[in-house]
This record gives C-alpha cells, structure tokens and sequence, in this order.
C-alpha cells in the first residue's frame, strides 16, 4: 500500500500514518481511496474505503465535521462526527485522531511518553485562526490540559509530525493571506514570496513549524517543503482540492495501540 507512515522518534504504542489515493474502490474523480463522504463520492464506495482504513489501523478511525477553523474535541469513546472541529486528542487506546486533507497540513501529535495523541487540520484559516489563537494552540492547550497540571506549559517533550500539503512552489494566495499571519508573527513575512499581481507563494509546511516552534514544540518532523510532499503537483499520488477542484480526500491518523 502506497501510504505514509511517518519516521519519527515516537514510542512504540504511538502509531500513525496518512493514506494517498491509491488502494481504494472510488471511480474518478474520486480514484480511489476517497475517504470523504461530503465530496460527491459514492456512498457505498465511501464506506468500502473507510473499512480498508480501520482494517489496516487495527484501530477505529474518528472523523470530524472539518470547517476551517480552531475548535479542537477529545476523543472519550465513539465519537459525535456532526460535531464541528478540526482537531481532536485523546489518551483512549484504539481510537485514532483522524483529520482529511487534500491540500490542507495534516499535523501528528504525541508525547515522549506516549500517554497522549492528537491531530490537526491545518489549512491556512485554521493555522492563522484570530488573535493569534488558531487551531495548533488549541491543540496544545488541549494537550497540556490532558498531561496535567504538573506540565505547565513545558511542550519539550512533544513530537510533531507534518504530512503533505500544497508545497510552497504552488500555493498562491493573496495579501489577505500574509496579512493574518505577518500580523500576527512578523517572522511569518520569510513564509511568502511575492508574485505579480499582488499574489504571494505560501510555505504552509513552513508556516505550521515557525508556529510550533514559537509555542514550545521543538521535534517537528516530515514535510520539509520539498517537492515530494506537495500535493498539487503529485497528482498520481495525492488529492488536491486547488488542482482538480472535485476530488478525494486523504486521511492523516494517530493512535495508542
């Protein structure tokens, strides 16, 4: 199976991957591990593919309503998917934190002890979010929260991992884009090159590790921008929402076994 599993310093009861769109049932343009059931796919392909998914987790895969935005729920037991959020954590072994992408970051969390996960959609409105406050603070404020009082705010020993996304040769995006970030981190002005036209390319990946760093996380591992990470312009091996508009989506998941 031509999927993901990502080369971090995780602890063995830490498990995760991120699928492709290769290995499923879909007929184009939805070829063919769609795992989205709100993109215009069949149903009945949708829930073939979300069953190759659990079999190969071992573990049950909890989607979320994803809208964009910061809100992050944790996982106690099966999860209320009409619920909007686009982050979810939790200690419960065999529950798998699950964020969908096809374009948008998908960032892997845990510990060096191995007592928590979670997972991030982090599209550029949700990594921005407002005031400074988007969707990897709430993730990590969720994540202290679930450590204990005795963590503080140390985020010393958490791991990260970054799937692929849109790479920073193909993200155009206008100055309303840089503005919510440099705003808020004028360090984020190195993430964007100017274009003609008032555009900018984005460096997503880029964006996701000055904000982790700048909250404390310091082992942040896989996409580092280069090309095999972009989604957009490996079309035989990732969905990607810019490039064909009706599409897949992949999946990005993390769990206690």
């Amino acid at each position: 199976m031509d999927w993901l599993e990502p080369q971090w310093p995780a602890p063995p009861q830490v498990r995760a991957l991120c699928t492709t769109r290769v290995g499923g049932v879909s007929k184009a343009p939805f070829d063919c591990l769609n795992l989205g059931d709100h993109v215009g796919d069949s149903q009945i392909a949708v829930a073939a593919n979300r069953a190759l998914l659990q079999q190969t987790l071992g573990a049950r895969a909890c989607f979320l309503t994803q809208v964009h935005g910061t809100k992050t729920v944790e996982l106690l037991d099966a999860p209320d998917t009409s619920a909007e959020a686009d982050g979810c954590i939790t200690r419960r072994p065999g529950l798998a934190c699950t964020v969908m992408v096809a374009d948008c970051l998908p960032v892997l969390l845990t510990n060096q002890r191995g007592s928590v996960v979670a997972a991030a959609h982090a599209g550029w409105r949700g990594l921005a979010g407002h005031g400074g406050g988007g969707i990897l603070e709430s993730v990590l404020s969720s994540f202290n929260a679930l450590r204990g009082s005795d963590a503080q705010e140390d985020r010393s020993d958490i791991l990260a991992w970054l799937g692929p996304c849109i790479g920073p040769l193909a993200f155009v995006v206008g100055a309303d884009v840089r503005d919510a970030f440099v705003s808020q981190h004028l360090d984020a002005a190195a993430m964007f090159v100017a274009q003609s036209g008032e555009k900018w390319l984005a460096d997503l990946q880029g964006l996701a590790r000055l904000r982790l760093r700048s909250l404390g996380v310091r082992e942040i591992y896989g996409n580092d921008g280069s090309p095999s990470w972009c989604t957009l312009s490996n079309a035989e091996r990732y969905f990607s929402y810019r490039r064909d508009r009706v599409c897949g989506r992949m999946a990005a998941c993390v769990w206690l076994a």
